[in-house]
């Protein structure tokens, strides 16, 4: 996790537009460096570190000797970097950074081949000064942030954060438009003489449902084929046990977030199983956050016990969680109800790790929902084929809603998000199972998943199958939903007469409620005009549902209920 941030045809003196680049400082408390471009008096590089590989060459933009027309900045890890090294027989290595093997996959094989070999999160700007091309990507997902403004002249700027290019002084008359890079994509630009750029190729480079290319030269062999229910459930194990196993790469001390809900729960339990395994010389810890008795404070509680992590409890009350939404939405960039609810526990968990414990590397279960149709919702899918499509929709979805959130919430105070379920290999496999195996089955969401890890004595059974609860929710008391706090909340902070303008004050996405409205607002104070950054709202499919909460929906039934 770091930040990175780059002009290309700069309009404006380059110390100005810089300040820019601190905007997202927090990405990398260890180091920051701007260098220029030689040649190119209008193009540089910034970069802020957080140091997890390589603590004595990790520093970017990375050049080496081999290819001193080579120029990267990237954000992410590449877990196949010594797999690929080996494969290739790359010599003249001059880092241990995992970074270094995109300058050695692009000087051989050229960006598409490059870009699809790489197995890992991350967004890079690739500068090649001897064929005078710029290149960006984006993960699969887009775990990685990174965002691009393109003026109408060809001035390039592109930042991890949306907030690094929204003050950047530009020659046209209207602002241009910043948006979100699309995951799983590079793009092409030729570097013009003057330093500015033209975009010449834009290309997608993985399918969340094509097993990637990288995949052949992975750990794990080939799996067996066929869908056998004990085949495909062996195989879901063998690559959840990979995705974990491959991300323990780090030299810094790795934690782990423990919601007590199913997806948090396999993570940690397989990551403290492969910890020993690996001889890790301390213990994982886990933190949760909530009331004294929400379901998840106590549901974790029982996972650290049974799999002996050093365990941490952050408590959270109402209203800790009001005073931290507008700061919150500041480092989100989004208004999206749900993901707002959801992200202030998060945040304030993520606050407590860094001001407390020497975690730096955080694991979480995100991506789980989506891929295993795990949304209450699902039950509500009017054919197996429909439940697939959605689940591939939102896995499209993510950068704009979960990923987002888990991304914006730890790096806020400057962690590593680690997130096995978003594993290519793993998601590839498990899109291309048969429709009615992934649907929920005898009331039970995630079925498949749970029914994988049965017998295993991994994690305790009331946790395998313990019902989906919206983290927003879960972290709150039985007694009074976070999301009816906020509503509660609201009430008093917007008034009636400003909620029925909405749709002429923002005709774009107009808020329904007065808790939208209150989001809208914060969100224009810190990014005015930028409301497309967000598309739609996240919002249940197949169901009357007139908030994001699964605890609004009629199929809602509490633990307690079953």
């Amino acid at each position: 996790m770091c930040g990175i941030w780059a002009l290309f045809g700069s309009d404006e003196c380059l110390s100005v537009q810089c300040t820019n680049a601190m905007k997202i400082a927090h990405r990398g408390p260890d180091a920051f460096r701007f260098e220029n471009v030689n040649g190119f008096t209008n193009c540089c590089f910034g970069f802020h570190r957080l140091a997890i590989v390589d603590q004595l060459y990790g520093m970017q933009p990375i050049r080496i000797k081999k290819f001193p027309y080579l120029w990267l900045v990237y954000n992410g890890e590449i877990y196949n970097h010594d797999t690929l090294k080996k494969q290739f027989e790359f010599t003249d290595y001059q880092t241990k950074v995992d970074g270094e093997i995109l300058l050695h996959l692009y000087e051989r094989f050229g960006i598409q081949k490059m870009a699809s070999l790489l197995d890992g999160v991350f967004a890079f700007i690739l500068l090649d000064t001897a064929n005078r091309k710029v290149f960006l990507g984006r993960d699969t997902y887009g775990v990685r942030p990174m965002f691009k403004l393109l003026t109408d002249n060809g001035f390039l700027a592109v930042s991890s954060e949306a907030k690094g290019l929204t003050d950047i002084t530009h020659s046209m008359s209207s602002p241009p438009k910043i948006t979100p890079f699309l995951p799983g994509h590079f793009e092409v630009f030729d570097l013009k003489p003057t330093g500015k750029v033209e975009s010449i190729q834009m290309d997608r480079f993985h399918y969340c449902t094509q097993e990637p290319s990288h995949a052949v030269y992975d750990t794990v062999e080939m799996l067996p084929s066929g869908f056998v229910p004990e085949t495909v459930k062996s195989n879901i194990r063998s690559l959840f046990e990979n995705a974990v196993r491959k991300r323990l790469m780090a030299h810094r001390r790795i934690g782990c977030l423990l919601s007590g809900g199913l997806d948090s729960s396999l993570v940690a339990a397989m990551l403290v199983k492969l910890a020993k395994e690996e001889k890790l010389k301390y213990p994982i810890q886990t933190f949760a956050i909530g009331a004294e008795d929400s379901p998840d404070i106590l549901a974790a509680r029982m996972v650290a016990s049974y799999i002996g992590s050093e365990h941490h409890e952050v408590n959270f009350t109402p209203e800790e969680g009001f005073k931290a939404v507008e700061e919150v939405i500041f480092h989100l960039e989004t208004y999206d109800i749900t993901t707002i609810r959801a992200s202030v526990g998060m945040y304030l968990v993520s606050k407590y790790i860094r001001e407390k414990t020497d975690s730096v590397v955080i694991f979480s279960g995100e991506g789980s929902d989506e891929l295993t149709q795990g949304y209450i919702y699902f039950h509500k899918a009017p054919t197996p084929k429909a439940a697939a499509e959605e689940s591939v929709r939102l896995m499209k979805e993510l950068y704009l809603f979960d990923v987002l959130r888990a991304d914006r919430t730890t790096a806020a105070h400057g962690l590593e998000l680690r997130v096995p379920f978003l594993d290519h290999r793993f998601t590839a496999y498990y899109l291309s199972l048969p429709e009615e195996m992934r649907q929920p089955k005898d009331g039970v969401e995630k079925h498949l998943l749970r029914d994988s890890f049965k017998g295993l004595n991994l994690i305790p059974d009331e946790i395998l199958w313990r019902r989906k609860e919206a983290f927003s929710d879960g972290m709150t008391s039985v007694k009074k939903s976070w999301y009816n706090s906020l509503q509660d909340q609201m009430e008093s902070e917007v008034n009636d007469y400003d909620l029925e303008k909405a749709p002429k004050t923002f005709p774009f996405l107009p808020p329904r409620t007065k808790e939208a409205y209150f989001y809208r607002q914060v969100f224009e104070k810190h990014y005015p005009g930028q409301a497309k950054w967000l598309s739609h709202y996240w919002m249940p499919r197949w169901i009357n549902a007139s908030d994001p909460s699964a605890r609004t929906l009629s199929i809602y039934k509490p633990d307690k209920d079953q």
